[in-house]
């Protein structure tokens, strides 16, 4: 092969990490001009998973006029006080708007008290306040059909922020299969299970299910509650979420299956880790035990004496013309357990 292969440049790419210390951006900011489509990523071509900034996007950003102030108001949000402030009505009127779903939140974290908050965009909050068609909803009674939905207890703030992170889901998914775990993040898993009936089709779909948002330590009252915020609750919710997870799912099968389990490899016959020593020629295994085992014998084995065992007498084979020895150690061996054994007692 030639020394001049020519070889494709990549265009230079940094961490979400180090782009938002260059764009004067907190982490969370940072994550939200990305869901928002502020700032365009670019998947990591090292295999991570994740997703990465390229330079130009970056001098792209700090070129634009005002930066760093103009970024940020893009991406700032406010809680209720703040909110009411900006619009210059009541934190009470502002809380009837957002529960109305007329205010839809952007992000939420969950207090030291477990109570959620939640954030709102505060461009979207002037936005809503510079129409004209919302002035009589600032000012003035409510109309009567939205007193009724407040009285009958509607407060769609959960379910408005479950549309719109799905959204942010589905804009970064490029994958039929991790569009349909987008889908599937926001079902309860009987749902999820009901609709995807094949269960190697449901362990790939896991593959691709964004969890919530991070609320703390798995497990923690702040998790679960991030966790049950993040799934569907009303029924026309659930039944919408179900056809597209159905359409979804017919769409990445189509492209690409799912991963079937292969066969288990057949499992090698075990080895013997202890050398077996060839028999005798009397067909026996032996061994040597204590002192009797010479120092350079692999074969044997050094284990101290048992203190109450009977001494085993050696084995007898016919022709062995060793004589009064084996009848002498066979009547020291009787003797041996005539004075073991104690005599019963007489009455």
């Amino acid at each position: 092969m030639p020394d001049s292969t020519f070889v494709p440049s990549r265009p230079a790419t940094c961490s979400p990490g180090r782009a938002s210390r260059e764009l004067g951006l907190k982490r969370a900011d940072f994550e939200l001009a990305v869901h928002l489509g502020r700032i365009r990523t670019v998947p990591d071509d090292s295999g991570g998973g994740g997703r990465r900034v390229e330079r130009a996007e970056i001098d792209r950003l700090r070129a634009e006029p005002g930066f760093p102030d103009t970024l940020y108001e893009r991406v700032h949000v406010v809680g209720t006080a703040e909110g009411a402030a900006l619009m210059d009505i009541s934190a009470g009127r502002f809380t009837r708007l957002a529960r109305l779903g007329l205010l839809v939140p952007v992000r939420f974290y969950v207090n030291r008290y477990r109570a959620v908050v939640w954030l709102y965009l505060a461009e979207d909050l002037r936005h809503f306040a510079a129409q004209s068609v919302n002035s009589r909803l600032l000012k003035g009674r409510a109309p009567e059909t939205l007193r009724g939905q407040l009285a009958a207890g509607v407060d769609l703030r959960a379910r408005n922020w479950r549309g719109r992170h799905l959204g942010f889901l589905l804009r970064k998914a490029d994958d039929p299969w991790a569009r349909a775990g987008a889908l599937a993040a926001l079902l309860p898993l009987v749902d999820v299970h009901d609709v995807v009936r094949d269960p190697y089709e449901r362990a790939h779909l896991n593959r691709f299910r964004p969890a919530p948002p991070d609320q703390g330590a798995p497990g923690s009252p702040s998790a679960l509650l991030a966790e049950e915020l993040m799934t569907a609750q009303d029924a026309d919710e659930i039944g919408w979420l179900r056809s597209e997870l159905r359409r979804a799912a017919e769409e990445a099968r189509a492209h690409t299956a799912a991963p079937r389990q292969t066969e288990p490899a057949a499992r090698p016959a075990p080895r013997h880790h202890r050398p077996v020593r060839p028999a005798t020629a009397h067909g026996e295994n032996t061994r040597r035990i204590g002192s009797t085992a010479s120092a350079g014998d692999p074969w044997a084995v050094r284990s101290p004496a048992e203190p109450h065992a009977a001494p085993t007498a050696p084995p007898t084979v016919p022709g062995d013309r060793r004589g009064p020895t084996a009848t002498r150690a066979a009547r020291g061996l009787r003797v041996w357990l005539r004075r073991r054994t104690p005599r019963p007692a007489r009455v």
